[in-house]
C-alpha cells in the first residue's frame, strides 16, 4: 500500500467536542502507511464570494483548501443541530466545493457523528446530499451513528469497544475506496466523470 494521508473535519467548534473527539479516536490507531491530522474550522470566515479575494480571507482559505487538496480521503464528523448539519460544516464545505479547481471533487471520504437519539442520522444524510454536488465516494457502511455520549468517554478519551471497532471499520473501508480510486483514475470529458479501467 502507497502511504495515504488523511483529514478530519468536524463540524463543532467546541473544545470539548464529542465529534472531534470521536475524530481523534478514529486517527489513534491507524495502520501502517496511513497518517491523519484534523484541520480546525476556528479561523474560517463566513462564505462570501464579494471577499474571497481579500488577501486575510483568500489566505486563510487557500490554506484550508490546500490542506484538504493534499489529502487522499476526509473524514468527516457531522454534529446534528435542529435535524441537519451544523453551520461551520456547511460554511467549510461552501469554501471547499467552489470552482474548477475545488479539492472535493470526487474525494474519497467517511461520515461519522455521535449525539442525539438518532446517532447525527439526520446530519449525515444530509451532508450525503451535500457533499453529492462534488460527486465525493462516501463510504456506503459501516455508517458511524453514535446515539449518545453518555458512559462512552473518560474524560476526552472514547472507551466503548463497539463504537471504537465500527470506527476502525470504517477507516479501513475507506483506505479501500482510496485504493480503488488510486486504481480507476476518473477521465473528465466534456464535464463528465469517466471511470476507466475495469471495475
Amino acid at each position: 500500500m502507497n502511504d495515504i494521508h488523511l483529514v478530519g473535519i468536524s463540524g463543532s467548534l467546541r473544545s470539548g467536542s464529542r465529534n472531534t473527539a470521536l475524530l481523534r479516536a478514529a486517527f489513534a490507531d491507524l495502520p501502517d502507511g496511513v497518517t491523519a491530522a484534523i484541520i480546525p474550522l476556528d479561523g474560517i470566515p463566513l462564505f462570501n464570494e464579494d471577499r474571497k479575494e481579500h488577501p486575510e480571507v483568500a489566505g486563510v482559505v487557500g490554506e484550508f483548501r490546500a490542506a484538504v487538496a493534499a489529502a487522499d480521503g476526509i473524514v468527516f464528523a457531522s454534529p446534528e443541530y435542529n435535524w441537519s448539519v451544523t453551520g461551520v460544516l456547511k460554511n467549510a464545505v461552501d469554501w471547499l466545493s467552489v470552482g474548477p479547481d475545488s479539492p472535493l471533487e470526487g474525494k474519497p471520504a467517511a461520515i461519522v457523528g455521535i449525539g442525539g437519539g438518532s446517532g447525527t442520522e439526520r446530519s449525515q444524510r444530509h451532508l450525503r446530499d451535500i457533499l453529492a454536488h462534488n460527486g465525493l465516494r462516501i463510504v456506503a457502511d459501516p455508517q458511524v451513528m453514535v446515539a449518545g455520549a453518555r458512559g462512552r468517554f473518560e474524560g476526552e478519551d472514547l472507551v466503548d469497544e463497539e463504537v471504537e471497532r465500527n470506527l476502525a471499520a470504517a477507516i479501513g473501508r475507506l483506505i479501500e475506496v482510496i485504493e480503488h480510486a488510486r486504481a480507476h483514475e476518473p477521465v473528465v470529458i466534456e464535464g463528465s466523470i469517466l471511470v476507466v479501467g475495469s471495475a
